[in-house]
């Protein structure tokens, strides 16, 4: 029975290893891993080093048990950390081109009716029992009520309500330097990737979701709304996104953020008081247009929240979609949390590698991103029939190309073949049968003159 466990597990990790190589082949890792800077001076190659690293979570271990102790590897534990501290590599880059074929791929699949969207949030990575990580600094944990050492982890994504393509992050510190538990540990050139995702990091996350949301749309990704929580969904963050792209937000029951309705700069609550509410239990209750400052109209929508006596409110920049469709697509925003639950719980986010190097954590967490999109992938061509490849599209252009005529064509063709095996039959007899039923189709199909189908038999 041990015997048979160990085999059956040995066979798993071989069938594991083939797929994770056929998506490195099929989306070209390894050349985009070259293109971005990811490269070393000599020894094993790179596409090694970084799919030993990937495999990890898919073969049950962590990185001190896979690499650091592992004697199988033709490589040492220095070369796995010095590919992932170099600072010329550019991470974001990878992480975005390889998001983008994903995307390509990905929206072939996808109804054109359905709505595609750009989601915003940020979760706390925890680095709790770290002293001298690099830009470390004390973060709130809104699941767990505290105060934690880490990072905010800001995070972009890309869902068609199937699949959801992580495409761009940025752990960011406080901008605040007294805050700050650790400064920067590395002397380097400030015209390179490690520079500037340094700089990054102690930029306020409105500036830097704007710089996302304008690098994903200029690489070619479509998009109609870009959804966000009540932490990011402020006057000023939408009315600076909406140059770009819709957006569809919750908002916060706050009385120091005003909308202007019916002539009045009034809070949430007043609006909702003012309102006439739908009756019974409906769950959308009411709805009105605002204006935020700046002279920007939006749409609000008030629900009611299913797990207490209270209501919810939804922003839209789009005036034209109904209550409905807003609720609706605001839903597709739970993607992203079940994607930080896999990314934390499965892929090892925060508990596979203890590095003090902020280049170290930015390349694991693109791992980690591309990890998901693997599976992502994986799950997709598993489930979804269209993902036969070109054989599936080549099938449906068969099938679409064969009109009535030519199919019946096809079916007379064949009876000829049939005859003919008989031996004897009066040739000019069945060519002139065949010739007069095809004549009267092409008579009802309006082709008439344009070529004779039926050869000789």
């Amino acid at each position: 029975m041990i015997h048979n466990n160990i085999d059956a597990k040995i066979q798993a990790d071989i069938q594991i290893q083939g797929k994770i190589d056929n998506f490195f082949s099929k989306f070209s890792v390894a050349t985009l891993l070259h293109k971005c800077g990811v490269k070393k001076r000599h020894g094993h190659s790179v596409r090694l080093l970084i799919m030993t690293i990937f495999t990890l979570p898919f073969v049950q271990k962590n990185f001190f048990r896979g690499i650091v102790i592992n004697d199988d590897l033709p490589f040492g534990k220095d070369a796995a950390y010095e590919i992932l501290k170099g600072c010329r590599s550019n991470w974001r880059r990878l992480l975005l081109t390889i998001g983008i074929r994903l995307y390509h791929f990905l929206n072939r699949l996808t109804n054109e009716d359905r709505e595609s969207v750009l989601i915003v949030d940020d979760s706390p990575y925890d680095r709790s029992r770290s002293k001298s990580v690099e830009l470390l600094f004390r973060v709130w944990d809104h699941s767990n009520g505290r105060l934690i050492k880490g990072f905010r982890m800001l995070t972009l994504c890309w869902s068609d309500g199937v699949s959801c393509l992580p495409l761009d992050f940025s752990l960011l510190s406080s901008s605040n330097a007294k805050k700050r538990l650790c400064e920067n540990q590395k002397t380097m050139d400030k015209r390179c990737c490690a520079w500037q995702r340094r700089q990054e990091a102690i930029i306020k996350s409105p500036d830097n979701l704007q710089a996302m949301v304008e690098r994903i749309l200029a690489a070619g990704v479509q998009a109609k709304y870009l959804l966000m929580d009540s932490w990011f969904a402020m006057p000023a963050t939408i009315t600076a996104l909406v140059k770009n792209i819709d957006v569809i937000g919750m908002v916060k029951k706050t009385p120091k953020i005003h909308y202007e309705y019916d002539g009045h700069w009034i809070d949430l609550k007043a609006i909702y008081r003012q309102l006439k509410k739908r009756r019974g239990r409906a769950k959308i209750l009411a709805c009105a247009i605002v204006t935020l400052k700046g002279g920007l109209p939006a749409k609000l929508v008030f629900v009611r929240d299913r797990h207490k006596k209270d209501w919810l409110a939804l922003i839209s920049t789009d005036l034209d979609l109904s209550s409905e469709d807003i609720v609706r697509i605001y839903g597709k925003r739970w993607d992203i949390e079940v994607f930080f639950k896999m990314a934390k719980q499965h892929l090892k986010l925060t508990k596979e590698i203890q590095c003090r190097d902020y280049d170290a954590l930015v390349a694991h967490t693109t791992i980690v991103f591309m990890r998901y999109m693997f599976l992502a992938y994986q799950n997709r061509i598993e489930t979804d029939d269209k993902t036969f490849g070109e054989l599936f599209y080549a099938c449906c252009d068969e099938v679409s190309d064969i009109s009535f005529v030519e199919a019946l064509y096809r079916i007379m063709t064949l009876a000829g073949t049939r005859l003919k095996a008989f031996g004897s039959y009066c040739e000019k007899t069945v060519t002139a049968f065949f010739d007069a039923i095809m004549k009267t189709a092409l008579q009802c199909a309006g082709l008439v003159g344009k070529r004779k189908l039926v050869s000789n038999f």
